[in-house]
Order: structure tokens, then sequence, then C-alpha cells
């Protein structure tokens, strides 16, 4: 019986408490947990269930009973962080962005790559089990040629001027905040279900406080973009971080020649399909789901599927790649690394006004219909 994996943890926030709740599903031991200060660590590893704490991020990340280190610290630090954990050995599960630029995104993967290690990037909205089922109609060339694509990320979050966030620093949550943090989501999961990557886009920016909490803001709260992908498809996208009443809202609708199908990650058990002639709402249920939305159906009919379960499926096929399988899917590295280069894209559009190109990392994730 293989042993199982042994988990540690850089951070103590909301997505360590997301990321340990993960590796408990997947059957990992909680071995250690390093916050921003020890005082910190103590009292998050006692929080979360974590066996101990360790001092700091360096003394986790050379420990030598660890298999795989879950990157959750502030954004600045990612690339710091996960690099310390690949030189000593360990697999890396990293909260995006993966790095703040493309040259040390670029590094990152390098590094895994040259250790032999397993590096992914929680793009986890990839496994809700709808959305592998929208995949399948597209790869299945249902929907016919996907002409265009409407897509947004709302939350409000950020809507008053007194709402203050470690985030809204440059410094420490990197230069772009709304599309590096949310928007991100939303182009990879174009590019996954499509099997398209996004050529080129167009973009603008909107920063709406200067200040928050009495400090500098120096990132943006909203992006709008244009995009065409690598068949011509067009699209656009919004992603706001001060959009009234919307709490986590990401939509991706696609417009074929023949169906349009639509998924809604707050209504993650159904699709809507779109037909000229009577339209239809898909409830999941694995009876009869594509193979890849069954696998992931970990629930009956009718018993809801969210976020954290998604987030779990999405670690458990971490840990079986770590395991030497390679389970279809999961993002990796290379597309931390090329939601990274799309964030430098948007930045470059948004500045000086023009369509950027955008040339994959690498061939966008597997897909029956890919370029």
């Amino acid at each position: 019986m293989t042993r199982p994996l042994r988990a540690g943890f850089i951070g103590g926030g909301f997505m360590a408490a997301v990321h340990t709740r993960a590796a408990t599903a997947a059957r990992a031991r909680l071995v250690a947990l390093a916050s921003s200060s020890p005082e910190r660590g103590k009292h998050a590893a006692h929080h979360l269930e974590v066996d101990r704490a360790e001092p700091d991020a360096d003394a986790l990340a050379s420990a030598s009973d660890i298999d795989v280190v879950h990157v959750c610290s502030p954004n600045r630090q990612h690339a710091e962080h996960t690099l310390a954990a690949l030189a000593n050995g360990a697999h890396v599960i990293c909260e995006k962005p993966l790095a703040l630029t493309v040259a040390d995104a670029r590094r990152v993967v390098q590094a895994a790559e040259a250790a032999g290690r397993t590096g992914a990037v929680p793009f986890v909205y990839r496994y809700h089990p709808m959305v592998r089922q929208a995949r399948e109609m597209v790869a299945r060339g249902r929907l016919g040629t996907v002409l265009t694509l409407d897509a947004s990320y709302l939350q409000d979050w950020l809507l008053e001027d007194s709402d203050h966030n470690w985030r809204v620093d440059a410094r420490t949550g990197g230069p772009s905040r709304a599309f590096a943090d949310i928007g991100s989501h939303l182009c990879d999961l174009i590019e996954f279900v499509t099997g398209r990557r996004i050529h080129r886009l167009a973009a603008r920016t909107r920063t709406v406080f200067a200040r928050r909490g009495g400090r500098p803001v120096t990132n943006e709260d909203i992006a709008a973009l244009l995009i065409e992908l690598s068949d011509g498809a067009l699209g656009t996208l919004l992603i706001s971080q001060v959009a009234p009443g919307r709490k986590n809202s990401l939509t991706l609708e696609l417009h074929g020649t023949r169906e349009s199908v639509r998924f809604e990650q707050e209504r993650p058990e159904e699709l809507w399909i779109g037909r000229r002639h009577g339209s239809q709402l898909l409830l999941r249920d694995p009876d009869g789901a594509a193979p890849d939305s069954a696998r992931l159906s970990v629930l009956p009919a009718g018993h809801p599927l969210g976020y954290q379960d998604a987030f779990s499926a999405f670690v458990t096929d971490a840990y079986r790649a770590i395991r030497g399988e390679q389970p279809d899917g999961l993002p990796t590295f290379t597309d931390g690394l090329r939601a990274v280069q799309l964030t430098e894209a948007v930045l470059a559009s948004a500045e000086d006004g023009a369509w950027i190109d955008t040339p994959p990392a690498q061939s966008p994730a597997s897909h029956p219909n890919e370029d």
C-alpha cells in the first residue's frame, strides 16, 4: 500500500485553508506549515490541524520529511518559495500567479523540469464536471465552429475605498491585480474548453480608487478585453472586483454555428445549451455524461458539488501526477507561465492601446481539437 504523501504549506490564510482541506481529501498527511511569522505559523498550524509549525518558509522548504509543498504566500514570494522547495527535491503546487514576470515564471518552469518534479497551478475551475462536459461538447463538434464567446469574472469585495488588501500594492500583489487574480482563471478556462489559444488581445484597465485605507493603489480594479482565438473566433471579457452584488461570478458562454453553451461558476451543476429552436438546461448527472465529467462527479446527481470539491479534485490529480500518472487536464507550471504571459500582454495593451500578439508558452492543454 502506497504511503500518504507528506504535505507542507507556506502561508496561513484563506487559500492555505482551502489547500489543507483539499490535501486532506486527497489523503495526504499534513506535516508542516510556515506563515509570515512564527506566531502566525503556530496559530495557523493549530487551526488547520497541521502536525507542526516551521519558523519560516526557508525552514519549511528545506525540511527533509515533506514530499510536496503548497505555496500559498503573497504573490511576490511565489517564485522564491517555489524555487527553494524545488531545490530541496519537493514537488510543488503554487498559487497563481506563478511569478510576477515572464522571465521569473520561465525560471520556475525550467527548475521543475531540471529537477524532474511535478509543478501544478490551481486553475481549479477546470475541475467542475460541467466544464469538462462543455469541453467534450466542443471537442466532438456539437457546437459546430465556435464563432464568438462572451466571458466575465465579477466580484465586489473591493467595492468601497475603505476595502483594503495587500493585493492592491503592486510591490506585494504584482503589477496586475484584477486580471492576474481572476482574469487569469477566465483565460485559462477559455483555452482549456475551446482547445484554442488566445492569439491576440486588446485591453483597457481602470483603477477606481487612487487610495484605499489611506494607502496608494498601484494596480487595476477592472479590465476589459477583446480577444481573438487562434482559429479566428472573437470574444469579449470583462473582469471586475468592484461589481456590486457579484461575489464570485465567473461566466463563460461560447457561440457555435450549431449550438451555444454557457457555464456559470456560481451555478456549477448546470450548463445552458442554446439552439435556434428551443434551448436546454443540462444538469450534472454522471449517468450518460462525458467520461471526464463522470470521473469528477464524485457524488450522484442531485447532490451538489462546488468550489472546494473542484479544488480537492485538482489536488488529487496533482498528487496522482507526483506518483507518476498523467491525469487529463492537470494545470501545470507551463499553464502558470501562460497566465503570466497573458498578464504582461494585457498591461502592455492597456498602456499603449495596441493589439498584442500572445505566442503560447507551449501548446494549449491537451484537447482533441487543439491547434
